[in-house]
């Protein structure tokens, strides 16, 4: 049968966790205690839970939206993750898991829901600190910006109440208001206030903002600017009078400004912290921006305690109004929770206090756990130095007491009248009265880690270190000191039958004791294992042991019989007394549930429910609940159940004990008490009768002269009637009268205005007839004008096309002179190469045959003329390029030729589309001339308009002045912003870079230390073995010759250990060398980063270059565009104001063709581009050919061949 653990019901706060409390609706709240969050009925006090995820470290703050369905929970890890939920739904379902996204974040520090509940922001916390906003049902990040740095971090988020866009951020420093635009928050504050530590805030109204300060400021900002302000200062309470002189740290915590760590609004003002254990009620005014401080709240004295004032000390860390204002909220820094109701303190005035909202809790490391057998009781104590007593049936705190001293362990008699409790001084028995803790027996044994009292409660068991003193529940005797162990002493546990006691410790060993002789009858030894906990089977056959080694282990016949490895270490267990069921509790926080015999693989439940490391662990005696506590402070019950959701059958019947323990003085003094009180109330009865006859007597009196009263109001109301209704007998007959005379003078004013209105459609009938003769010849005159119109442009065509033709023969001519021109180039090149070409052949054949002596000289001659040859071909080849770029330049004339006739086509198309458009305008001219008459009326308006604007233009102009200003100092802000960011992320990558060093020699000196202690751990055991071993020898001192065989004993069992000196001495040259190697490996990184980093200045210096060459050319390239852009706009606008003109001008009939001079124009300076672009290449042709003519008359002052031959023979 499978088994699991439930939650069921837990006793805990989590104070860390921002904004720990809020309202679900008007019975229910939800706050974080362990690593759920809890929805706890304040009414019928059940709880739901709402289990964190399974890879959290922990939760870090929670959000309430404002329509109280959904819950954001925020928790650490890996990365920090934002969980919603769905409060509507019975068991809270998960709707969406936000995160953000590709940006390193560990943790959401606070969060806040929009008003319509649509949208979610979250405040990450180091190293970035962006604040995000998402919608959250599409899990989509909507804006992320940066809202501080990390020297000065945010403590509060919120939203507008009425206004989705609109963010307030306060913390450290920081007060600023973003607002949500174009996909991304803007700062809309930039008013520079003083820097203080702004602890908390809350929205007054939709632009009204209170916010409070470390140092006891309240201010309210109005749109970023502070419009009021006051101090809030606590008054002194009346019972501050009753004490004795303050001592000097009270002096000083009085003096000390307030910290006003929370604010809550509510509808007639607001509440806030004023310093430790202290509310103020602030109330609005009659004036507009103050507030008066209406009432303080503070928290009581706990009367429990051994310094009661101890509870007024602690500090509110959030306030919670309910839904329907009748309620304010607290939780303190001590993990306490406290309510009051706003009526009753209105009612109490000045000086209300708060009271426990459910019970008081721990608010430290819980140490101690135990339960007992004739009661439904478990006794808890803790580092807060309280015991307390719990009831986990009716789930209610019982009894609790402070002490003076930390309490480390506790017990609990199985009759569940009294308690074993272990302080640091002294070990303390205590009775548990009915409304008390009271020592009842001292023992001397200091800083008692465990005890634990037998299953017949007659003896406990209390460790002292490694030592386990067994005393005697009646005589308090001393019975049994049971020494074995070389460690603390960690866990003990009693057998069922209080004969034997298995205890567990840090050492390593495992040790069943014999109660009744005080020897060892079992032992398990494991020196690398430091046990923690421990627990017995009921047929106390098998022992079952946790430690540190990450293992479950089953002892039995001081032989482990199985292991069950984990990942997590253990650190309690504990077994059913059915012995079927077997919980073990982690490092974690969680419970394993496993099934009893063990099984050979890994199988078990695991349940989440602490935040921390769990310290000890019981189950009832009936088994149907397992309780746990925890390093978090928290007491958890759970219902142990089957997996199919059925609680488990006890197979024994359980009766609780009603009878409780009370001293006689108590008794007396009780029941002198109710006599007292007996008394008292028969006297206030005859008071309250004698009160009752009098006011009887009172009321009767009254009575009489109200009914006398009331029957003469009666008669005089009766007489008023009959008069009013003669009244409006006479009022009717008038009103008669009056609408008969109506109807008649509205039958004669109708039908005068049907013979006026008549005669006037007459004459709008003839208006009519006239104003359509008048269209018609508004018609014909239109035709006649439109039929010119296009005479006049088929004549302007054929004039363009003929001037266009004339100028494409131009242009053609030109061209094949050009051609002529350089074909005779050509031909001109080649006969010069060859008459060349002969005359070196001729000169050759000469030298040869007449100069054969002389060849070395002609060889130079034969390559002077290679060079001469050589450069000729340059310049052949420089003239083919010229060729070629003509060619190019004709090509480009002709794609140019092809370009007007495009254009011409345009034209074409555009006289087309311009009929089209004169029959649909004909078409219009009706409509336009029915609207003229009504455009004029609206003119009329729109000029009387106008002046106004005109007005009003001026001022904006005048406000628009300072604005341009403000952006300008804004975006000098930004760009300051921005450097200082640059900065800020270099140093922050230099930062980075320096701690993955430190961490890497952190681990590196972690290793060493580890090893260096378990050498420690082993030299300290075997001088340990060694003392023991020493001292059995001096045992034997009287007799020489085991003295002798003893020290030999030793000799051989010891003296082979001194190789130790020898690998000491080894691993001290093994760290050397590591040591050299890592320095080397250091250096060699830290100039690898100095070469990165020049690498990477030479780098972006090389990418600016190339950026702005880039931009130089796009905005070149741009500027060109624009231009060619300007140039076709012009031309087009030329042609359509043309065609307008002729259009609406009917008397310049003849001037048609005047009236195509622009496009002309425009064409022709198109014309007047091409000519001047062939007016350069005839000068570039004509230089060429100048060079040309240069370079032939160059030839001549070279002796030529034949003249230079008979030179030579002479």
């Amino acid at each position: 049968m499978s088994v699991v653990a439930q939650s069921f019901h837990i006793f805990g706060l989590r104070a860390g966790v921002t904004n720990n409390v809020c309202y679900n609706d008007e019975q229910t709240i939800i706050f974080p205690s362990g690593n759920n969050c809890v929805r706890y009925n304040v009414d019928q006090k059940w709880q739901k839970f709402i289990p964190g995820s399974e890879k959290s470290q922990g939760i870090i703050a929670l959000a309430i939206s404002p329509n109280r369905r959904y819950l954001a929970v925020s928790e650490r890890g890996d990365r920090g993750t934002i969980t919603v939920y769905d409060l509507q739904h019975d068991q809270s379902k998960k709707r969406k898991v936000l995160s953000a996204g590709d940006a390193p974040v560990q943790e959401f520090l606070c969060m806040a829901f929009s008003p319509d509940s649509k949208y979610l922001i979250g405040q990450a916390g180091a190293p970035d600190w962006n604040l995000f906003y998402w919608m959250w049902e599409k899990q989509k990040v909507m804006a992320a910006v940066k809202s501080t740095n990390p020297a000065n971090p945010v403590y509060q988020i919120s939203f507008n109440p009425r206004d989705n866009t609109q963010v307030c951020v306060t913390g450290s420093g920081v007060f600023k208001l973003f607002r949500y635009s174009e996909g991304s928050l803007k700062q809309t504050n930039t008013q520079r206030l003083d820097a203080q530590n702004y602890l908390s805030h809350a929205w007054v109204t939709d632009d009204r903002i209170i916010v409070g300060t470390d140092n006891g400021r309240l201010l309210l900002f109005e749109g970023g600017d502070l419009r009021w302000e006051t101090h809030v200062v606590p008054k002194p309470s009346t019972r501050d009078s009753d004490r004795s002189l303050p001592s000097k740290g009270e002096i000083e915590q009085s003096i000390a400004a307030p910290r006003i760590t929370a604010v809550a609004t509510y509808s007639k003002g607001f509440a806030c912290s004023a310093g430790l254990g202290t509310v103020c009620v602030f109330e609005k005014t009659e004036e507009k921006d103050n507030y008066r401080r209406a009432r303080e709240i503070q928290i009581p004295q706990d009367q429990h305690s051994y310094e009661p004032s101890n509870a007024e000390h602690q500090e509110i860390l959030t306030l919670c109004i309910s839904p329907s204002e009748e309620t304010l909220l607290a939780s303190t820094d001590h993990g306490q929770l406290y309510s009051i109701a706003l009526s009753s303190a209105e009612i109490k005035g000045e000086q209300a206090q708060f009271e426990f909202l459910s019970y008081c809790f721990h608010s430290g490391v819980i140490t101690g756990l135990d339960g007992c057998i004739r009661k439904p009781l478990i006794a808890t104590c803790s580092l807060d130095r309280s015991v307390r007593i719990w009831n986990f049936e009716t789930r209610s705190l019982e009894l609790y007491k402070e002490f003076q001293e930390e309490a480390y362990s506790v017990a609990l008699h199985p009759s569940g009248l009294y308690v074993l409790v272990g302080f640091l001084d002294k070990l303390r028995l205590m009775n548990l009265l009915i409304d008390d803790i009271r020592i009842f027996k001292e023992f001397t044994v200091r800083g008692c880690r465990e005890c634990s009292f037998s299953h017949g409660g007659h003896l406990f068991a209390a460790v002292n270190g490694n030592v386990i003193h067994i005393y005697s529940t009646t005589t308090f005797e001393n019975i049994l000191n049971l020494k074995g162990h070389n460690g603390k002493v960690r866990s003990v546990v009693w057998s069922p039958d209080d004969s034997r006691l298995v205890s567990c410790g840090m050492d390593g060993a495992v040790y069943e004791w014999n109660t009744l002789t005080g020897k060892r009858e079992s032992e398990c030894v494991l020196k690398s294992c430091s046990y923690t906990g421990i627990t017995m089977s009921p047929d106390a056959k098998a022992t079952f042991a946790v430690g540190s080694d990450l293992t479950l282990k089953e002892i039995a016949d001081s032989q482990i019989l199985r292991e069950i490895q984990s990942d997590v270490s253990y650190t309690s267990i504990v077994m059913s007394h059915s012995g079927r069921m077997l919980f073990v509790g982690t490092s974690a926080g969680t419970i394993r549930s496993m099934k009893y015999p063990l099984p050979i693989q890994k199988e078990w439940n695991e349940c989440y429910g602490h935040a921390a490391p769990i310290t000890k662990m019981t189950i009832t005696y009936d088994d149907q609940f397992l309780l746990t506590v925890s390093e978090d402070g928290c007491l958890l019950i759970w219902k142990i159940i089957d997996k199919e959701g059925r609680g488990l059958k006890s197979e024994k019947e359980v009766t609780y004990a009603e009878e409780i323990l009370i001293t006689k003085s108590d008794l007396e003094e009780k029941n002198q008490i109710m006599l007292e009180l007996k008394t008292r109330v028969e006297e206030l009865k005859m008071e309250n009768e004698y009160q009752l006859r009098l006011k009887d007597m009172n009321y009767n009196e009254k009575i009489k002269e109200l009914t006398e009263k009331f029957i003469q109001e009666m008669e005089a109301l009766k007489t008023k009637s009959q008069v009013l209704k003669s009244e409006m007998e006479k009022q009717q007959l008038k009103y008669t009268q009056e609408m008969v005379d109506l109807i008649e003078k509205q039958s004669k004013e109708q039908q005068d205005l049907e013979s006026a209105n008549n005669q006037k459609l007459m004459l709008e009938y003839e208006k009519y007839q006239e104003l359509q003769t008048k269209s018609q010849r508004m018609q014909e005159e239109y035709e006649k004008q439109l039929h010119e119109l296009e005479e006049s442009k088929s004549l302007a065509l054929e004039d363009l096309t003929e001037y266009y033709e004339t100028k494409i023969e131009e242009k053609q001519t030109t061209l094949e002179q050009c051609q002529d021109e350089s074909r005779q180039q050509v031909r001109e090149f080649e006969e010069t190469i060859k008459q060349v070409e002969e005359d070196g052949d001729r000169e050759i054949l000469d030298i040869k045959t007449k100069f054969e002596s002389q060849v070395k000289e002609e060889k130079k001659a034969n390559l002077l003329l290679k060079g001469e040859t050589g450069i000729m071909k340059k310049k052949l080849s420089s003239l083919q390029k010229d060729i070629e770029d003509r060619n190019f330049e004709i090509e480009k004339l002709k794609l140019e030729q092809q370009k007007l006739q495009e254009v011409i086509k345009s034209l074409e198309k555009d006289i087309s589309g311009l009929k089209k458009e004169i029959q649909e305008r004909d078409e219009t001219i009706q409509d336009k001339e029915k609207r003229i008459y009504d455009l004029k009326k609206k003119n009329q308006e729109l000029e009387k308009f106008k002046f106004v604007l005109d007005y009003k233009i001026k001022e904006l102009k005048k406000q628009i002045e300072p604005r341009e200003n403000e952006i300008k100092e804004m975006k000098e802000q930004i760009q300051e912003m921005e450097e200082e960011l640059e900065r800020f992320h270099s140093k922050n990558t230099q930062l980075e870079l320096n701690i993955t060093e430190l961490q890497q020699k952190l681990k590196a000196t972690n290793k060493e230390k580890q090893k260096e202690m378990q050498r420690v751990r082993d030299v300290e055991a075997l001088v340990k073995r060694f003392k023991t071993d020493l001292h059995n020898c001096v045992g034997f001192i009287q007799e020489p010759k085991k003295l002798k065989d003893t020290i030999r004993e030793l000799y051989d069992r010891y003296v082979h250990q001194s190789d130790v000196v020898e690998i000491v001495g080894v691993d001290a040259d093994i760290q050397r060398e590591f040591a050299r190697q890592r320095e080397h490996l250091e250096r060699s990184v830290g100039s690898l980063q100095k070469k990165l980093v020049k690498d990477t200045d030479i780098h972006r210096a090389e990418n600016i270059r190339i950026m702005q060459e880039n931009v130089s050319l796009i905005k070149e390239i741009n500027d060109l565009r624009r231009e060619l852009k300007m140039v076709r706009s012009s031309a087009h606008d030329q042609e359509r104001v043309k065609i307008s003109r002729k259009q609406f001008s009917p008397d310049l009939k003849g001037s048609s063709l005047d009236n195509h001079i622009s496009p002309v124009v425009a064409r022709i300076n198109f014309e007047e581009e091409a000519e001047r672009i062939m007016d350069l290449q005839k000068l570039e042709i004509q230089r060429l050919r100048d060079q040309i003519q240069a370079q032939e008359q160059s030839y001549p002052l070279r002796p030529p061949s034949g003249g230079k031959l008979p030179a030579i023979t002479t």
